[in-house]
Formats: structure tokens, sequence, C-alpha cells
């Protein structure tokens, strides 16, 4: 009998462990197609440290728009309005403003229970395929006790990340998915191919930015790229991402990089990339950036840098 017990007591605290853990706040689904209505349920497993969730904050990012948060019986619903970043074509209407945060309160929602929060709107058409637009969430559980899920880094491991919607390729009619994206220029300089040349917005007052490319290198002997300059920042520099020990730190690259005979070298997020220093002003999506790269062996070209929204992961191009 005790054998028993004991494995009745085992058994249901595996099943226990193998819940999903409702530690983050989070969407109920985390893809939707770029220029695609999307219903957002954000879950809530608990409150601030065994207090109860009394409010509930979500704001609405830059790329989704006409939001329409769903009432919820006890609790008040508020709605905060603002100016896009760019205006939204809605059926032939363009859209300047829209609803920019939700806030539902007065309710209660005690620690130990599971809730969801819902509203709906559409993906902007302009979201490139493979990036991710996060809604900062907070819950306010009195006091000063909250719980703020607001890093939109979309670092792995992080202790508060906000809800993350995963862009997907914008549907054609019938259901297929589109690939007309623009394929990037493509500039050549001697043995050289540059392509898929883009930045990222960056917020105001922000003083620096990312430049990002493929080098292709397709003649017989290796060459550097050693420079680069732009109109729009006080300096520019070559730099790699590295780990020391356990923490990846940037660092730059004083004697350029070098581009194999043969080979390809692609400057990425997270990776190799071009450091735009004491930006002039922001970058704004759908602006160009003119750099000037400057090769050991094949000389100096200019490239235009197509700046992409902020979450921006790769340049609007297709593989297919």
């Amino acid at each position: 009998m005790k054998n028993q017990i004991l494995a009745a007591l085992t058994g249901a605290t595996l099943t226990l462990s193998a819940l999903p853990a409702l530690a983050h706040a989070s969407f109920e689904k985390s893809e939707a197609p770029a220029g695609s209505t999307f219903k957002a349920v954000i879950r809530i497993g608990h409150g601030c440290d065994g207090k109860p969730t009394r409010v509930l904050r979500v704001r609405i990012p830059d790329g989704f728009y006409d939001a329409k948060p769903m009432p919820k019986p006890g609790w008040q619903l508020k709605t905060v309005t603002g100016d896009y970043a760019r205006p939204f074509d809605s059926h032939g209407t363009q859209m300047k403003r829209g609803v920019r945060e939700i806030v539902w309160s007065g309710g209660e929602l005690p620690d130990e229970w599971y809730d969801e929060f819902t509203f709906r709107g559409s993906v902007g058409p302009e979201v490139v395929p493979g990036s991710a637009i996060y809604f900062p969430t907070v819950q306010e559980c009195g006091g000063n006790a909250k719980e703020a899920w607001i890093d939109v880094t979309g670092a792995e491991g992080v202790a508060n990340p906000a809800p993350a919607l995963r862009v997907t390729e914008k549907r054609a009619e019938g259901g297929h998915a589109h690939h007309a994206a623009a394929k990037a220029e493509e500039v050549r300089l001697g043995d050289l191919a540059i392509t898929d040349a883009y930045s990222r917005a960056t917020p105001p007052g922000a003083p620096v930015g990312g430049g990002y490319l493929t080098v292709t290198n397709s003649g017989p002997a290796e060459d550097r790229l050693v420079s680069a300059t732009s109109p729009a920042a006080g300096r520019v520099e070559i730099h790699d991402m590295a780990m020391e020990g356990e923490v990846m730190r940037m660092r730059k690259l004083d004697d350029g990089l070098p581009l194999p005979a043969g080979k390809g070298v692609e400057l990425k997020p997270g990776g190799l990339h071009l450091m735009l220093m004491d930006l002039k002003a922001p970058l704004a999506e759908g602006d160009t950036l003119p750099v000037t790269l400057t090769f050991e062996n094949a000389g100096q070209v200019e490239v235009n840098l197509a700046v992409r929204p902020m979450n921006a992961k790769e340049a609007e191009h297709a593989h297919h």
C-alpha cells in the first residue's frame, strides 16, 4: 500500500512538472503574416510576488494598426490614442492616429489564477517577414508591486521579455505566400559584388546605427574592406561580435575585414557589421543611407543602405 501511494505521488509530481510554466506574459499565438488581421490573446499566469493583478497595460508598437480591445467582465477598459509613425491604409482611408495603449483596470486576478486579455488589429504590410514586433506589457498589483514585461531586444534568456509577434510572409490571393519582395540593389566593383545592403531605423536621440550587407569576392586574390564613411555619421567603424568568457562583446576590427578569394562575407545583426557612430539625425524607415566603402585592392565604391524597420533582421529580398 505504501508503495502504491508513493507511486501515485511520483506520478502526480511528474504530471505537474510536465505542465507548461506560465512564467511570462505571452501571446497564445505568436505568428501572423504581414498585412493580416491578428487576434492577440495575452496570457497572464501569475501576479506580483503573490499579490493579485489589478491593472494590465499593453503598449501598441509601430507596425500594428487599428487595435481594438475586447471588454472584460469585471474590468474597466481604457485606450490611449496617438500618432502612427507612418499612415495606415484601411480600405482606402488613410489612418494617421490610432490606439497606442490599452489599459484594463478595476478587476482582480489572484496570483494563483490564470486569465487572458484580448485585442485585435492589423499587422502592417510594410513589416519585414522574419522580424518581430513587441508589445510591452505591465501588470500592476497595488502600491509599487508590478511585473513589467518590457524587454524588446529579442535576446534569449532575458528575465522580462515583452510578448512578441513573429511576422511571416504576406499572403497573396488564394492563400499562397507573397514572393514579390524587391531584390536589393547589387553594386559591383571589379571582382567584388555588394548586395543586400540595409540599415535599421533608430529611435530619436540614438547616437549609433548599424550597416549590413554581403560582399562576394569572385576574384583569384584576397581583398580587404579597410574603412567606410557616411555623411550621416561622424565616423563609421567595422565591428564584430565575439565571446569573452560567457559575455558577448563588440570589438572594432582595426585591421579591416578580410574578403577571401571566391567567397562571400555577410555583415548582419549579431555578427560582423558596420557601426555608424555619432549619427547626425535619426535613421528613418524608408530612407536610403549612402555609405562609401574603401577596399585595399578594389578601391572605393558608394552603396545605398535601405533603412528598414527597427526590428528588421534581413533585407527585403526574395530567396524564392
